[in-house]
């Protein structure tokens, strides 16, 4: 018998620490440390507080992404994961088809000035896309191929507007091969829908590598032109589109296409086409390499 415990013990000793040592080579799923945003009632998490499917939810609530998913939530078709990773090469042939399905870009040459009107500076917004019964809404679409951007278009209200400050930005666009100039920076990670408008801040759907010029003061003034206009009524709704212009596989846009109309009213209305062109460099748009000149 005493023998016998003997034996049992040695094997408890050794069953103990193989299971240490097994806890030890699997930590915790990074997952079990990422925080989502849901709903009481929902059947959706979002990576992204200000998504647009979270407009209308009385409550928000911030939880683990292993509890969402262990109450059988999935991702809501309107938000994307940040932590996955994307394709960075593809035929030719499929980027160029999906520059072709977007009917928004609307394509101009440069011929010195940097801001070209388009449509006369009017707008083409149909009646059902200044509708506001969706009340306010945002969406950015899908990386191409090729990791561009491609289409950013809201109803904008004061309500999508952010109320804290915007932190840095982190996300490398396309076409990121910046450099010091005599007055700052050559590129800046551009917004299609300006930080101020929405709070989206480092979205990749939402960045391009714009020049200074085009992102300040060239995109900005039309910004600032919004923004002034939904602070001064909560019932202010401003159709917007913003599609940038990348032609054929370059990863720097061309320039981007910008249009904008208050509903109900003229006071914001215009549709303009941005080169994407700093004076006193020569740009290689096909991977973003500049030269001064």
């Amino acid at each position: 018998m005493h023998q016998f415990k003997k034996v049992v013990l040695v094997f408890m000793l050794v069953f103990g620490l193989t299971i240490s040592s097994q806890a030890v080579v699997n930590p915790t799923p990074t997952n079990a440390a990422t925080y989502v945003y849901i709903t009481r009632t929902g059947k959706h998490y979002f990576y992204h507080r200000h998504n647009r499917g979270l407009n209308r939810a009385k409550k928000v609530f911030k939880v683990r992404l292993s509890t969402a998913r262990r109450r059988g939530l999935t991702l809501a078709k309107t938000d994307y994961n940040p932590h996955r990773k994307t394709v960075k090469r593809v035929k030719r042939r499929t980027v160029r088809r999906a520059v072709r399905r977007n009917p928004t870009v609307k394509k101009t040459n440069y011929h010195g000035k940097i801001i070209s009107l388009v449509n006369g500076n009017r707008p083409t917004f149909t009646k059902s896309d200044l509708s506001t019964a969706r009340g306010p809404w945002q969406y950015y679409g899908n990386l191409d191929g090729l990791n561009r951007a491609t289409l950013a278009k809201a109803m904008l209200n004061e309500r999508l507007m952010p109320t804290a400050e915007r932190e840095p930005l982190y996300f490398n666009p396309t076409g990121w091969k910046n450099k010091r100039t005599s007055t700052g920076w050559l590129y800046n990670r551009c917004h299609l829908i300006g930080y101020q408008l929405t709070g989206q801040n480092n979205n990749p759907r939402n960045l391009i590598t714009g020049t200074r010029e085009l992102n300040d003061p060239a995109m900005l003034k039309y910004e600032n032109q919004i923004a002034s206009y939904l602070k001064m009524n909560s019932r202010h709704y401003v159709r917007y589109s913003v599609a940038p212009d990348f032609k054929g596989n370059n990863l720097l846009a061309s320039g981007i296409h910008m249009q904008a109309k208050s509903v109900g009213s003229n006071d914001v209305s215009f549709n303009v086409y941005i080169h994407n062109v700093e004076p006193g460099y020569t740009l290689n748009y096909a991977t973003g390499t500049s030269v001064k000149n």
